[in-house]
């Protein structure tokens, strides 16, 4: 057993490796290219009995309604504008988790460097977004709040909240792989169709959680949670 899906290396050639974390990210990303293209590909169509719509379709439609109806939710205003970093983010999750129905895969955010990079992009949009929306002086202003004191408190913040997002989706998944692994040593017949799909549960949550707290981020970096609470603070006082 390993604790890392970076511990099965394919090839390597000096430092650069091609383990079967890069190999799994790669055919996810692929899955669900090729899949959105597959699904798409009669939007518009327009058939005998009129506008073609397929299950497939319908069931995307669905899917993506719900992120932006979560994103509206946590009060981003004009959800469409996120819609593709964090749904991308949401789905790649998700489809790592639902994964782990097949026996032998081993989801690549169970190793921490899939969860850092995915946590570092967070980090880097994050600051674009709220520029975007406010300008860079008055998002840099942000971090002059309450007192300039606070500076490196924020910063420090900003990193640290980075560093849990990687943490808590590597540990959340790596631990759920190790349990199931365990089982499956100790009764093989027993357990590993509950535990597979108690992972599979844990991992949806994971998706959601990683995505709404990224979208929290967002939110916070573009000052809407700071109007949301000036137009309460104003009702409140009228």
């Amino acid at each position: 057993m390993h604790l890392s899906p970076d511990e099965v290396v394919f090839w390597q050639y000096g430092f650069i490796k091609l383990n079967l974390t890069i190999v799994t990210t790669w055919v996810l990303m692929g899955v669900l290219v090729i899949g959105a293209k597959l699904v798409t590909r009669k939007i518009g169509m327009i058939g005998k009995h009129g506008v073609q719509v397929t299950r497939w379709q319908s069931l995307l439609e669905i899917v993506v309604g719900a992120i932006k109806q979560q994103i509206g939710e946590v009060g981003l205003r004009q959800p469409e504008k996120y819609m593709g970093f964090l749904g991308t983010l949401f789905l790649f999750v998700a489809t790592a988790s639902i994964f782990t129905i097949i026996p032998g895969y081993e989801p690549p955010t169970a190793s921490l460097s899939t969860t850092a990079a995915l946590a570092i992009c967070v980090l880097v949009a994050v600051p674009l977004f709220g520029i975007r929306e406010l300008g860079l002086g008055g998002y840099l202003k942000d971090y002059l709040q309450p007192t300039f004191i606070m500076l490196p408190f924020n910063i420090i913040s900003e990193l640290s909240r980075t560093l849990a997002l990687a943490v808590r989706l590597f540990g959340n998944m790596m631990s759920g792989g190790m349990i199931i692994g365990i089982l499956l040593t100790i009764t093989p017949f027993l357990f590993p169709i509950a535990m597979s799909v108690l992972g599979l549960l844990t991992g949806m949550v994971q998706a959601y959680i990683f995505s709404i707290l990224a979208t929290v981020y967002i939110a916070a970096a573009t000052g809407t949670h700071r109007a949301q609470h000036d137009v309460i603070t104003s009702q409140t006082e009228a």
